[in-house]
């Protein structure tokens, strides 16, 4: 049974790749997760909001967590996403993941109707007792105007109704106390990539990342730089990345980062409806980007 002590280091949010017709394209998923692998990355986040989960059917996010689970084949984690709105939706969603094989699951917080800090408690109470596997806590404020309090995460970390938490959020001071309440007792996990060397200097073990599906390595190098105590060579090589963050995340995930993987020659196609692929600005940045980091991979955008 995968524990906190099991979550450090870089875990890329899987983009999900479509075909020219936009079905789901699973060769390209298979050379993603096996680059990935290849790589050194510590876990395999799929159907997040990279991977746009809501975008999917039903049959579609539990093919994507099959096929992860078979392509990783035990070497590394697979955390998928339970982005649902309400707690039958996402009791389904984690049976039928679990029922795939994945080792644990990523469970945004309840939104549209988020109730009390305690029905938010109670929510991943039930769900834990219900599913039988480990859960991460994600917050992300930004997408579900739901703020947890750090007394919350700190109550569901005593009863290890979560091991981990994906921290999307630029509230550093409460993420300072989030770490002094619980980063002994659950793996906080960076989910700002902007913040990844600052969040684990506080207390993160890692964090789920998106852009490490084009430079995981990059990444990764980041993690040992500031979990060796160089933090300012950690910024150092986080800054390097600092423009190709800010096209990524300049329009609505994972648009840019879809155009910054064609870029690179590594096509997922394009996001479903109503997302949008990247605008013409914003692929003339990603290409101005991209060809001070890898001139010899950079290509056209169709």
């Amino acid at each position: 049974m995968l524990t906190a002590d099991h979550l450090s280091g870089v875990f890329t949010a899987l983009v999900t790749p479509f075909s020219n017709d936009g079905e789901l394209n699973e060769a390209a998923l298979k050379e993603l997760i096996g680059r990935m692998i290849g790589a050194g990355v510590s876990g395999l986040v799929p159907i997040g909001g990279t991977g746009e989960y809501f975008s999917l059917s039903r049959t579609e996010r539990n093919r994507i967590v099959e096929l992860t689970v078979e392509q990783s084949a035990g070497r590394l984690p697979v955390i998928p996403g339970v982005l649902a709105t309400g707690f039958h939706d996402a009791l389904d969603a984690a049976r039928e993941f679990t029922e795939r094989g994945a080792d644990a699951l990523m469970v945004i917080t309840p939104y549209y109707t988020p109730g009390t800090q305690q029905g938010i408690e109670d929510y991943y109470r039930r769900l834990r007792d219900r599913v039988g596997r480990p859960l991460l806590l994600y917050e992300i404020p930004g997408k579900t105007n739901v703020a947890i309090k750090a007394e919350t995460i700190r109550s569901l970390a005593a009863d290890d109704t979560i091991i981990g938490m994906k921290y999307s959020s630029y509230d550093v001071a409460e993420f300072i106390r989030v770490a002094a309440f619980c980063a002994d007792d659950i793996a906080l996990l960076s989910g700002e990539e902007p913040l990844f060397a600052t969040h684990l200097a506080i207390g993160a073990r890692g964090g789920i990342m998106t852009t490490a599906n084009l430079f995981p390595e990059r990444w990764i190098a980041i993690y040992e730089a500031a979990s060796s105590g160089d933090l300012k060579g950690a910024l150092k090589l986080q800054a390097a990345l600092d423009p190709l963050i800010g096209a990524a995340f300049c329009e609505a995930n994972p648009g840019p980062l879809k155009a910054i993987m064609a870029t690179a020659g590594y096509g997922c196609g394009t996001p479903r409806f109503p997302l949008q692929e990247a605008t013409d600005p914003t692929k003339a940045r990603i290409r101005a980007a991209l060809a001070t980091m890898i001139p010899d991979r950079v290509q056209g955008i169709a």
